[in-house]
């Protein structure tokens, strides 16, 4: 069965400290992998995509690395304004015209 899991579901940092949130999958044939970071009471806005094991992609303090069953958002010296949720979605190989993105059932919120 394809899942994705990610954890830690809240991760309180202090300023300057890193961490790291974790997203697992199980998918038969993964097609892509996908970071997003949300504000309270706004849409998701897209972080970064990443296509194969071994890919890494940087943007300020964050970086995404992307693993065979695993992809981490690593933060470094976070501020405030990186409080709020973050998400991972993974897109699965699948037949013409039934590709989904698979929910993820657990938000990590980084506060």
């Amino acid at each position: 069965e394809d899942q994705v899991m990610q954890s830690p579901e809240a991760l309180s940092l202090q300023e300057g400290e890193s961490s790291s949130l974790n997203c697992s999958y199980t998918v038969s044939g993964l097609r892509g992998l996908f970071w997003y970071r949300q504000d309270p009471g706004k849409g998701p806005e897209f972080l970064f995509s990443l296509y194969s094991a071994g890919e890494e992609k940087e943007k300020e303090r964050l970086k995404a690395t992307l693993t065979k069953k695993e992809s981490f958002l690593h933060i470094t010296g976070p501020k405030p304004e990186d409080s709020a949720t973050y998400l991972c979605a993974v897109q699965a190989q699948c037949s013409p015209g039934t590709c989904n993105l698979y929910q993820n059932p657990a938000a990590g919120d980084l506060e």
